[in-house]
């Protein structure tokens, strides 16, 4: 029996002996794989391995390989200098990575044979989205470059020995913040080479445009084509991409010219077509990504698989050049599939994801060396492990990260199934977590979670925090209301200049289903959601009673300051509304959860990051003074230095979890 089997072995029998309840404090055991990049030859994955360091409260990652005949699974990089991105030289000599070794992100290169590794550059910004040319001679990479502007008054003098207050911040941008990163300098990002040993580094864009995006060597090594937005008006048409050739001489050429973004280009193997994802702009609160076909040259621009409703997140050519995989979500599943030249779609599988740990999002990536896949697979009970997959073959998985944790510990069962809208009868996908221990002759509190968004999907994935929910003794109900994407572009834009609506009434159709079901104590329903989960929670509670207490997390209450205030305003006065603010007050005030504050009974708490620049917390602080205002129950939950992604820190998913729950605890009926 080979090492690795045996051991799997061994834990498979340990449940029976020990079985733990999953609590808070194991968000800290948890590990997930990450950029799985296949070798050349096919013969092995590095990945990036996550760990949840409890001292620190961070997520660490290093790098590990793992041969794709299961045989082995090692680390190449240790300590806490959280290595990422790895990329293969063509010849699958060496690997070239992201590290930070003394406080800045540099590129490192590690020689396969020996092991030998070389620090590349000395950078004064992290390097990103780093790539070999085919030829294996050069790298390329972006970096942000900072730009200093003139000053826009001067002051006088300061005398020696003073201590004046701190400079005024002068601010002249369309984007001045952003959530995760805060209030943004007048860095702009460009693209650079280097040799593929190290040496010079060479900036080859320089116009004042982002040049961030996504982008791919042509097949002889001496231009890149790249997705940027370099429209004058770029600001206020924020999605408007092209694809443009830069040269190595950078000399830029744009290929595409039409009103809508092009991302994701692909060179293919013989250099003579580009695959690109997109679409034409029509302002819809959601467009499916397509995958076109070009010539080098941009002529000949076709659509491949024009018969599939879904948004096409990523491609990579196969061998021959004769068709390209892709990952697409369907019906709360990640997909990847091969797409002929001809247009037709194989599924290949269906389990991608696992990287998002609170909650069951869509997420995950793969590469692909010739016609083999490796990716990031999931379940229901597990977070995202090393897997590949040959074109017409079976899924292999590499790495059970999790199964020492899980080996102790319970998990609740999901169940898939679908109800149908009281509305229209539209169909609805919905899961339910049941709690482990789970007696079908008792009845359980039932907590209706929703998702943010809105144009998102939850799905069959791990989620820690339903998990923890369902270990709390609660059935947790999931769904995707009508607006969730995965099931089509007709099905997301139902809420299209119209939401929070009839998703409502969707939502409100899964609790009477999951009481049908049976099992749920009805004195004890209780909902929360964040973000878009956190506007319909929010509507929810100024729509009925019927909820014990609710938890209203990163939510929008008003849709007037939230679109002067938010990160990406050009954006969601565009596409989420029909007018801006001043022009149609009241259809923005009807969509505000904050006008209905008047009917809330329910007692409800709110929890926010206060760096939070997507959805403010001043949309938070104006609803919890409404509440106090109307003598509702109430609490407000801030959570220091957290932005949007307010669980990114592994201490503060347990903190929301454990705040959620005491909130419903105390408002449970005996």
């Amino acid at each position: 029996m080979k090492p690795c089997a045996f051991a799997l072995a061994m834990l498979a029998a340990l449940p029976a002996l020990a079985a733990e309840p999953f609590e808070p404090i194991d968000v800290f055991s948890l590990q997930y794989a990450t950029d799985p990049e296949l070798s050349p030859d096919g013969k092995a994955v590095a990945y990036v391995r996550t760990v949840m360091d409890i001292k620190s409260d961070r997520s660490l990652g290093n790098l590990w390989l793992a041969a794709t005949d299961g045989k082995s699974d090692r680390p190449l990089t240790s300590g806490p200098h959280n290595a990422r991105s790895p990329v293969w030289s063509p010849d699958g000599k060496k690997l070239l990575y992201i590290a930070n070794d003394d406080g800045s992100n540099q590129l490192y290169l590690r020689w396969m044979d020996s092991g030998q590794t070389a620090r590349l550059t000395n950078l004064t910004q992290s390097p990103g989205n780093i790539s070999f040319s085919p030829d294996g001679k050069w790298i390329a990479f972006t970096m942000a470059v900072p730009n200093t502007p003139a000053p826009f008054a001067k002051m006088p003098a300061m005398p020696k020995g003073a201590h004046w207050a701190e400079p005024a911040k002068v601010i002249d941008k369309v984007y001045y913040r952003a959530d995760g990163a805060g209030y943004l300098d007048d860095s702009i990002t460009q693209l650079f080479v280097m040799g593929a040993d190290g040496g010079a580094v060479r900036q080859l864009t320089k116009d004042p445009f982002n040049h961030g995006g996504s982008y791919s060597w042509d097949a002889d090594s001496r231009s890149l084509v790249l997705s940027a937005n370099r429209h004058q008006d770029w600001q206020f048409q924020p999605i408007n991409t092209e694809l443009y050739r830069v040269g190595l001489n950078g000399d830029i050429t744009a290929l595409t010219d039409r009103n809508g973004p092009d991302n994701n280009p692909r060179v293919s193997p013989n250099g003579k077509r580009i695959a690109y994802t997109g679409f034409d702009d029509k302002k819809l609160g959601y467009q499916n990504s397509a995958l076109y076909l070009m010539n080098k040259d941009g002529s000949g621009k076709k659509v491949l698989a024009t018969g599939l409703d879904r948004a096409i997140k990523d491609a990579f050519w196969d061998k021959s050049g004769d068709g390209l995989f892709v990952s697409f979500d369907d019906k709360g599943h990640t997909k990847l599939a091969y797409v002929s030249l001809a247009g037709k779609v194989t599924t290949l599988t269906d389990d991608m994801g696992g990287t998002e740990l609170g909650r069951p999002y869509d997420s995950g990536s793969f590469s692909v060396a010739g016609n083999t896949l490796a990716y990031t697979r999931t379940s229901t009970s597990r977070p995202a492990d090393v897997a590949v997959l040959t074109k017409g073959g079976k899924v292999r998985q590499l790495t059970h990260l999790n199964d020492d944790l899980f080996a102790f510990k319970q998990l609740g069962k999901v169940q898939e199934y679908w109800v149908r809208s009281k509305v229209d009868e539209l169909p609805i996908q919905t899961w339910r977590v049941l709690p482990p221990d789970f007696d079908p002759a008792k009845q359980y509190p039932l907590l209706l979670e929703i998702h943010g968004g809105p144009f998102a999907d939850y799905g069959a994935r791990f989620a820690a925090e339903m998990q923890l929910y369902a270990n709390a003794g609660y059935i947790v109900v999931y769904a995707n209301p009508r607006g969730s994407t995965s099931y089509g572009e007709a099905f997301a834009n139902r809420i299209h200049h119209n939401y929070p609506s009839h998703d409502y009434d969707d939502l409100m159709s899964v609790v009477d289903d999951a009481i049908a079901k049976g099992n749920v104590d009805t004195r004890n329903l209780f909902v929360t959601g964040g973000s878009g989960g956190g506007v319909l929670t929010a509507w929810i509670v100024g729509s009925t009673d019927r909820f014990r207490a609710a938890v209203v997390a990163k939510p929008v209450i008003n849709w007037l300051s939230f679109t002067l205030t938010a990160d990406f305003s050009p954006y969601f006065s565009q596409y989420w509304f029909a007018k801006k603010p001043w022009e149609d007050p009241m259809g923005y005030w009807q969509r505000s959860p904050l006008s209905k504050v008047g009917n809330v009974k329910t007692p409800t708490m709110l929890l926010t990051g206060e760096s939070d620049y997507r959805t403010p917390i001043s949309e938070t602080e104006q609803f919890y003074q409404a509440l106090k205002l109307q003598k509702v129950d109430t609490a407000m939950v801030r959570i220091p230095g957290a932005g949007h992604g307010l669980t990114a820190r592994p201490s503060n998913l347990m903190r929301k979890v454990v705040y959620v729950l005491s909130w419903f605890d105390k408002h449970k009926a005996n």
